[in-house]
């Protein structure tokens, strides 16, 4: 796909596609996405975040499920930029999470790049591989899947 198809979404068009809000909120921008494939989005991390009291006092990390969480929200704004509509008014359930690495922590102050990328989707079931980079050093990385479905039949 080329350069030209690539878009890039704020925090306001954030709120309006996918559900999350703070303090579970982990994608601030993202820089680009090519709907249905990929993403490279940001989370800039921040000492104001509820979970740095208890994770660690005196040496704040970010948790590893909340890196991958941010990896699935930005996932999520790939589907819903592709399906539009369709998917207005769903919600996205994690099914799987595989191969899940944590290579060095992430803490306040850093900007957390977080790379998604599709590797299959049959129907209302999507499967992504993700990474999380500060400074081009991978953080942590994972594959995992996830199932649209209604709010009523969850």
């Amino acid at each position: 796909m080329s350069d030209d198809n690539k878009v890039s979404i704020d925090i306001k068009r954030i709120m309006e596609m996918i559900p999350h809000r703070y303090p579970i909120l982990l994608v601030d921008r993202v820089l680009e996405l090519t709907p249905g494939e990929s993403a490279v989005a940001l989370k800039n991390v921040s000492m104001n975040e509820p979970h740095f009291m208890g994770h660690f006092p005196g040496y704040p990390v970010m948790p590893g499920v909340l890196i991958i969480e941010a990896m699935a929200q930005t996932a999520a704004l790939v589907v819903v930029e592709a399906l539009g509509n369709e998917v207005e008014g769903k919600v996205v359930f994690f099914m799987t999470i595989d191969d899940a690495r944590f290579r060095r922590p992430v803490t306040p102050g850093d900007s957390l790049h977080i790379h998604v990328e599709k590797i299959q989707s049959r129907g209302a079931v999507w499967k992504f591989k993700g990474k999380a980079m500060v400074d081009d050093k991978v953080c942590a990385e994972a594959t995992f899947g996830a199932m649209i479905t209604d709010k009523d039949t969850a």
